[in-house]
């Protein structure tokens, strides 16, 4: 795959056409646009239903009202991860599964985008996917069409198609088309919270009030699930790549992480306060059930095509960004056709969550494991950019010759990859879910400590590794 746009070939990034470039260098004459932009480009996928989701687990995890909104607030900080490794975009001018050949090698880095990269955009695919499908299955129940099998199907096929089509226009179509999206959003799931509102139980309490270990267990499995969203979001670079390479880094970091943060910590509060309203019981039908039955018959379509925009905006990001990896991982294909794969392939397993779980248990457990691999690669992430001071070559990144700078021992960079696998295991072995619990947090009484022990073990080898033999080739 050539780094480089051929004179014939010029590109023009608008979104009236479909996007061609996948991860070539972005010449400078190309750059456009404002750090400010990102804004908006960030906060419509996160004005979203599973933040509704995540908020309600909080609930039933056993917290109380203000323990819920502590841990809600402490989780959004880890937001400014994302706005960190996003200004390593410009500097390279190319995309983040390009970037992160400087932590893992050439061949380290193939690795890391095939398990980790796809991993990561397949999860959030098929639960954005998931969440529209059983609304939008439940409002059509409600005015008679009620397939259970071919229904939440169908509306899968249709949003995803329409989810695709966007993500091969890219990114022109997504600087153009989010802005009008996220104001949307806003406005549509403020009227749903202004429903919501009136029925709250303010005075709501625990039936089984937590204390000690019990309570700084669920506290801990809660920032888990929370932390998953902002950690899993390594690329942010590929929606930064385009701005002038003189943007400054803090502008860029301030404008993703508050995209992401002011979305997240309000809608994810109203999904405490939603269960407050409704009661754990109501859950056992499903969130989306219970979110239907508490609104007016007029505001629940309006719901729906929320969570179908909202769907819309985070899975076309997510396939977008996954298209460029599938090139970074080496296979020739051009942007529009890996696009339609990383479409077909969500979509398949969108169908199969749809007839084997409900929205709630898919979302908590792969959420939680979904840390084993995003706190520890953020973390590296982050620790690289800090070293090098976003100093990154694009044509250097896309040398991949024997002897390169990115080459480090046999196309393998060790620090990279050692502090990937074992801050993942250090992240598994402290993980407390209903599947899965390591002994380290067996140990503790099932309190979750693998975020902030995953990513510092991760963080803390890959940095001192770096200064070793280990390192050289790669070193700024």
């Amino acid at each position: 795959m050539s780094h480089t746009q051929a004179p014939d070939e010029l590109f023009v990034d608008t979104a009236s056409r479909p996007e061609t470039r996948g991860i070539e260098l972005i010449d400078d004459s190309e750059r456009h646009g404002r750090a400010r932009d990102l804004f908006f480009i960030w906060a419509a996928p996160n004005v979203s239903i599973l933040n509704l989701t995540i908020g309600a687990t909080l609930i039933l995890l056993g917290l109380e009202i203000w323990q819920a909104i502590a841990v809600i607030v402490a989780a959004s900080t880890l937001w400014i991860f994302p706005g960190v490794i996003a200004a390593s975009g410009p500097a390279a001018g190319t995309s983040g599964s390009v970037v992160t050949r400087a932590m893992y090698g050439i061949f380290g880095n193939r690795f890391f985008v095939a398990f980790v990269g796809w991993f990561i955009g397949a999860v959030f695919l098929s639960l954005t996917w998931l969440a529209s499908s059983f609304l939008g299955a439940d409002l059509l129940r409600r005015v008679g069409i009620d397939d259970p099998l071919w229904v939440p199907i169908g509306v899968t096929l249709v949003v995803s198609a329409v989810t695709i089509v966007v993500a091969i226009y890219g990114h022109g179509l997504i600087l153009r088309l989010y802005p009008a999206m996220a104001a949307a959003l806003f406005v549509i799931f403020l009227v749903v919270a202004g429903f919501i509102l009136p029925s709250v139980d303010w005075q709501y309490a625990a039936p089984a009030p937590l204390e000690g270990v019990a309570l700084w267990s669920s506290i801990s499995i809660g920032f888990t699930i929370l932390a998953s969203t902002p950690l899993s979001f390594i690329n942010s670079p590929d929606i930064a790549r385009y701005l002038p390479r003189s943007t400054k880094p803090t502008n860029i970091a301030a404008a993703t992480a508050l995209g992401g943060a002011v979305p997240f910590i309000v809608f994810t509060t109203v999904g405490v306060l939603l269960a407050t309203s409704v009661g754990p019981t109501a859950f056992d039908a499903g969130i989306d059930v219970a979110l239907l039955d508490l609104l007016p018959g007029w505001v629940g379509p309006l719901l729906v095509v929320g969570v179908v925009i909202n769907t819309i905006a985070l899975n076309a990001m997510t396939a977008y960004t996954s298209s460029m990896a599938l090139q970074a991982i080496g296979f020739r294909l051009r942007r529009i056709p890996a696009t339609i794969i990383v479409g077909v392939v969500g979509t398949a397993l969108t169908i199969y969550l749809v007839l084997s779980s409900s929205l709630l248990e898919a979302a908590n457990l792969m959420l939680q494991f979904l840390v084993i691999v995003s706190g520890p690669a953020m973390a590296i992430f982050v620790v690289d950019v800090l070293r090098r001071r976003y100093a990154y070559d694009g044509v250097e990144l896309f040398d991949d010759a024997p002897g390169g700078r990115f080459w480090y021992s046999g196309g393998w960079s060790i620090p990279g990859i050692a502090a990937l696998l074992l801050g993942g295991l250090a992240t598994a072995l402290c993980l407390a879910t209903e599947v899965w619990a390591g002994p380290i947090a067996e140990a503790t009484g099932y309190i979750d400590l693998s975020v902030p022990v995953g990513m510092l073990v991760a963080a803390a080898l890959y940095a001192g590794l770096q200064r070793t033999p280990l390192g050289k080739g790669g070193r700024p």
